[in-house]
């Protein structure tokens, strides 16, 4: 009896490993576009239309362009809010510091 078992311990895993192997990891959404992939589909529409020498051209301009300019961070945004500040002093400086900084139009 004991041999029996014995064996049967040792074949158990073996014959379980097929329902295992058979049930496969969910599919994984699809990726994100990277940047540069935006950027190749960006290009792409503005190319439509083009051919040949014009396309590859007008394609290879695109698509090693700089990207437009970035927002500014928030230390160059307080550099550029505290030169335009000038004198102010107090609650004047605070009210367009906080209007500065956070892009709305000074009140």
């Amino acid at each position: 009896m004991k041999k029996a078992l014995a064996a049967l311990l040792l074949v158990s895993p073996l014959l379980a490993s097929p329902v295992f192997a058979q049930t496969a990891a969910p599919a994984t959404a699809p990726k994100a576009a990277n940047a540069q992939q935006n950027k190749m589909s960006t290009c792409n529409t503005q190319a439509a239309g083009k051919k040949g020498d014009d396309r590859k051209a007008f394609m290879k301009e695109c698509l090693s362009s700089k990207p437009a300019a970035a927002k500014p961070t928030q230390q160059e945004k307080m550099k550029t809010c505290n030169a335009q500040a000038g004198d102010k002093k107090g609650d004047d400086r605070k009210a367009f510091m906080k209007s500065c900084l956070s892009n709305k139009p000074a009140a």
